[in-house]
């Protein structure tokens, strides 16, 4: 959760992001979604009129602002779901490695995070096909004083790192034996290079844009995008919807829904575009969820 105990300038900074952690956690609660009812998840939802996402607050891929449940995954779904006859998307708040957990333990539908789509998750649940393809980038005190620029940068200066746990980041540090601080939310990543006890944050370049775009005054930078290398071997990355095994059906159909939105740009931009996502963030038509399930990038 948001750390409260910030004070003076620092916690200035943070109120923007914490707004939102604190809002998204009031939906959490202990909810479940029926998943013992007789026919299919598809057939169920279509019947309710409502699927209930999990999603982790990280803003602008999912989360809560002004009290209602928002971001560029939240979008696509509306979108989607309403055309498979369901019109109500809910959420549910979870730290993102609990998303898989709160999956498969039925809290919820499906994961609303723009998850990205890697061999180890693929044995634990269904993804759609990508929604989005990704870069990484580093939030640094501002004015980058160790001028920090990409992975290799980190684990050779020997700073202090902060990574989301279950995040993509944290696999990267782990492969760069980068001991890393392990941060719950966005929120918390971004606080604790304000309060200086990381001095480089890693998330998804969106992501951190976009948190310092809404919190101006704040005494960070964040670093141009960059593709994260592993032994040489570019990490080319994407994201997409996160379905429980047996919900094969369920995922068909979103895929079939999904397929008419990235074909075609104008469309694709007029769902996203609003949540700072361009162009180049469309996802690569000859990179599959089947080959990124194989470790292939």
């Amino acid at each position: 959760m948001t750390n409260r105990s910030t004070t003076g300038t620092a916690g200035k900074f943070t109120a923007v992001i914490a707004g939102l952690g604190l809002i998204g956690a009031a939906v959490a609660g202990c909810t479940s979604v029926d998943t013992d009812s007789e026919g299919s998840t598809l057939e169920r939802l279509q019947q309710e009129g409502t699927v209930t996402v999990g999603f982790a607050g990280e803003a602008p891929y999912s989360f809560m602002q002004d009290g209602e449940l928002t971001g560029a995954t939240v979008a696509l779904h509306r979108e989607i779901f309403k055309n498979l006859g369901i019109d109500n998307v809910e959420g549910v708040a979870t730290d993102f490695g609990a998303l898989i957990p709160g999956l498969q333990a039925g809290r919820f539908d499906v994961v609303s995070a723009g998850m990205s789509i890697l061999p180890q998750r693929c044995e634990q649940a269904l993804f759609s096909e990508p929604e989005f393809n990704y870069t990484t980038a580093l939030m640094v005190p501002q004015g980058n004083p160790e001028q920090l620029a990409d992975m290799q940068s980190i684990a050779e200066s020997g700073v202090r790192m902060a990574v989301m746990t279950g995040a993509i980041e944290a696999d990267y540090a782990s492969a760069l034996g980068i001991d890393a601080m392990q941060v719950a939310s966005p929120q918390d990543g971004m606080d604790a290079v304000v309060n200086g006890r990381a001095d480089v944050f890693a998330l998804t370049g969106i992501s951190l844009n976009w948190m310092k775009q809404n919190n101006e005054g704040a005494p960070v930078d964040v670093t141009e995008s960059f593709v994260a290398e592993i032994d040489g071997v570019p990490q080319v990355g994407a994201g997409g919807t996160v379905f429980r095994k047996e919900d094969t059906e369920l995922r068909d159909a979103y895929n079939e829904e999904l397929a008419k939105i990235t074909s075609d740009p104008q469309k694709y931009l007029s769902i996203v575009g609003e949540f700072g996502f361009t162009e180049a963030e469309m996802p690569d038509p000859g990179l599959t969820t089947e080959m990124l399930c194989e470790g292939v990038s």
